[in-house]
């Protein structure tokens, strides 16, 4: 992994992850207000619901609140286990519960997955309970990791569970980090009332480990427009040239889409947003377009990887590859050549790709040893 810290240091290590000027300014102020507001309705919660990314269980916490939250009763929820590696995520279960810390994967659109959550916050509680008649949960975690899609989840859970007495409001979810901007609270069951505050994400004023400020914005925690898409896209290729990932997508010409066997089909242009994902069932042309994309994404990386003849653990060599990629990148997205932002595109689309998991799971972060922050 020493050419991908080298090509850091050297290509990417020119940004600036501080609040006060620099290259990069990406600390909104109203999530300065929050984590103020936060610290506050800390002292008051009986426990306190950490979501972080599954595909960056360490990068996504919020340093500044950690001995805050280390005092309370608290659960970390590893969101959006579907986009991380289920071979990985044990060990990373594991390493949690080494460590003292209630842990638990969780998916926050599915309904199975949140009751269990639940469950386990119900279990944390059990002693509160018979102490207090009405309990306070909190719902904390940096920017995009899904803690407004959690408490709608847990909303609908609780209205069909328990009888609510007021009108319950639902969380804003928004595409964009730091779209909640108020600290709402939501009363989720009677006898005891528990409530559950969904507060804004709110990341650490200054990143000092620039690999750290790429995974958060590969996970989308930091705005593209901040970091830069072509930055984020190179930090990418250079995690998945040095692991050997594209190595393993040599069988993937016969792929299966819902059990049926198709063919690749021509499609002139690309558009991004054949790539989002769509509410009810999809189109099978949408569906076998999507898949062609990425199995002409994947076999690009692949050749290029297999037929290259340096050593990705060289820094020049790992660079000169990453520029070549972006090359047959642009073919397999069919991006005009002449396209005065072409490297700009293929950025947007091949992070669309990995963001929707159609490059696979992964999980960016390393298991450390010592105890989590």
């Amino acid at each position: 992994m020493g050419a991908l810290k080298g090509l850091l240091k050297k290509g990417l290590g020119e940004m600036d992850f501080n609040t006060g000027g620099g290259l990069i300014n990406w600390f909104p102020g109203h999530m300065a207000a929050a984590t103020r507001a936060i610290r506050n309705r800390l002292k008051l919660a009986d426990l306190v619901i950490e979501v972080r990314d599954a595909r960056i269980p360490i990068s996504s916490i919020n340093s500044d609140l950690q001995p805050h939250l280390s005092l309370k009763r608290r659960v970390v929820a590893l969101n959006k286990k579907d986009l991380a590696n289920p071979n990985i995520m044990h060990k990373w279960v594991n390493y949690f519960e080494s460590c003292k810390q209630d842990c638990i994967p969780i998916n926050a659109h599915s309904k199975s997955s949140v009751t269990k959550l639940l469950e386990l916050v119900e279990l944390k509680l059990k002693e509160a309970i018979s102490k207090e008649p009405t309990l306070l949960v909190m719902v904390v975690g940096v920017p995009n990791v899904g803690k407004s899609c959690l408490i709608n989840s847990i909303h609908q859970i609780a209205h069909s569970r328990f009888p609510v007495q007021e009108k319950m409001k639902r969380a804003a979810v928004g595409p964009l980090p730091g779209v909640t901007q108020d600290i709402a609270g939501f009363k989720i069951a009677n006898k005891p009332s528990i409530y559950v505050l969904d507060t804004p994400g709110v990341l650490v004023p200054s990143i000092s480990d620039i690999e750290t400020g790429l995974k958060l914005a590969l996970a989308g925690s930091v705005k593209d427009s901040v970091v830069g898409e072509e930055r984020i896209a190179q930090y990418l290729l250079a995690v998945l040239n040095t692991r050997g990932t594209p190595l393993h997508w040599k069988h993937i010409n016969n792929r299966r889409v819902d059990g049926i066997t198709y063919e690749a089909k021509e499609n002139d242009r690309y558009n991004l947003k054949n790539l989002k994902q769509r509410r009810g069932s999809p189109n099978r042309s949408d569906i076998v377009y999507v898949e062609d994309v990425v199995v002409g994404v994947q076999n690009a990386l692949y050749s290029t990887l297999a037929e290259f003849d340096g050593n990705v653990e060289d820094e020049s060599d790992l660079e000169n590859l990453i520029d070549q990629q972006f090359g047959t990148l642009q073919k397999a997205l069919k991006i005009p050549h002449k396209a005065s932002e072409a490297r700009l595109m293929v950025s947007k689309k091949f992070l669309t790709l990995f963001r929707a998991g159609k490059l696979g799971p992964f999980i960016l972060d390393d298991v450390p040893d010592a105890k989590p922050v």
